[in-house]
């Protein structure tokens, strides 16, 4: 079997949920991909304060994405800096602590039944939400074992992690504050006013900064791809891009060091989207939001117009953008929003990094 099928598979995966804070709606679709290597978790209450959204584009396989789906939100929970109120950092840390979790025995029978076994083992689908009914419970049973994942021994005691990767692109919400860590390409966007904000770059082995760390890290970017394979600069797993012994983690050729922005939610903001690059290779940040904002006029069912932007997305055949799974997670906030009265709101602009998105072509 090729990369794709001979017709696209346009079923979805889709959910809807809310609580006092936001409404979400969450869909994939593996269209023309030959596997659906797509993931993400929707947590409207990853406690009683905070929401968490992510979405995870595997490459290789499956299995590091469903991973990612399955575990990255738990170890934010896990992290000392997210009790202490500091998200950016229980993120960071979080996103480091997939590919130390990737290793040893225990991580190389997880990843196995993550990936070609999953639907054996699980009986979950692919593409699947992760979002369980009581994250408490998960957490809990989570940190009684977590302290003994890779202390394991035995067959495969020395699997130093998967040659397979993700992406993984995340927002978590609490009141009025927007915390986004990002690793790969897929995208995080904010509308306001009906204008695009982007919350996260893109990491491409072409942009300076990420081919100084590849070159500095031995190894060497052809035809655009990191030593002519890889076409991300970051990534969750990978662990071949990451053999350097002499070298922090951040630094490596590949490294899932995400880079994070804060922002602080203002009455202008409508809603956010997460996807992956089978999206923004279809659409620029402006086009969706537009998109997506004219929806929104006539369906209140957010995961319908995660599903309509796949239809718009797909390509009528295979050679061309739109022939990749697509994944997209719709957060629209609730108002009024709750605004810190000692800080008021930090406009979106102050960050230079969060320019509005002119172009009206394909984003960049």
């Amino acid at each position: 079997m090729g990369i794709y099928l001979s017709a696209p598979k346009t079923d979805k995966v889709s959910e809807d949920g809310e609580n006092e804070r936001v409404r979400f709606g969450a869909s994939s679709m593996q269209g023309w991909r030959s596997t659906m290597e797509d993931a993400h978790a929707a947590f409207p209450d990853l406690d009683n304060s905070t929401s968490f959204f992510g979405v995870y584009d595997g490459h290789g396989g499956k299995a590091v994405a469903n991973f990612c789906a399955k575990y990255l939100h738990l170890q934010v929970l896990n992290q000392e800096a997210y009790l202490a109120g500091d998200l950016g950092t229980s993120l960071q840390k979080a996103f480091l602590r997939m590919d130390e979790m990737m290793r040893g025995q225990r991580g190389w029978r997880e990843l196995a039944v993550l990936g070609d076994k999953i639907d054996k083992v699980s009986g979950l689908i692919e593409g699947f939400i992760f979002s369980p009914k009581s994250v408490e419970a998960k957490r809990s049973a989570f940190n009684d074992q977590i302290d003994q994942w890779s202390s394991e021994e035995g067959p495969h005691s020395d699997f130093d992690g998967p040659n397979s990767g993700s992406t993984a692109c995340v927002a978590i919400i609490r009141n009025n504050q927007l915390v986004v860590a990002n690793a790969g390409d897929s995208r995080c966007v904010i509308s306001r006013k009906g204008q695009a904000y982007p919350l996260s770059k893109d990491h491409k082995p072409d942009i300076e900064n990420e081919k100084d760390r590849i070159l500095k890290a031995g190894g060497f970017i052809q035809v655009g791809r990191v030593n002519g394979s890889l076409n991300l600069a970051r990534a969750i797993g990978d662990v071949e891009f990451k053999q350097n012994k002499q070298l922090p983690v951040e630094k490596q050729i590949v490294t899932a060091n995400p880079d994070v922005t804060s922002v602080e939610i203002c009455d202008d903001d409508e809603f956010l989207v997460i996807a992956c690059d089978g999206i923004w290779d279809c659409m620029s940040n402006q086009q969706l939001v537009d998109y997506v904002g004219e929806q929104l006029k006539h369906e209140r069912k957010l995961s319908v117009v995660c599903e309509r932007v796949f239809e718009r997305c797909l390509a009528p055949s295979t050679g061309g953008e739109g022939c990749d799974n697509m994944t997209m997670i719709l957060v629209q906030f609730k108002k009024p929003i709750i605004s810190t009265a000692s800080t008021g709101n930090k406009p979106l602009s102050s960050n230079p990094s969060l320019e509005k998105d002119k172009s009206s072509g394909k984003a960049t």
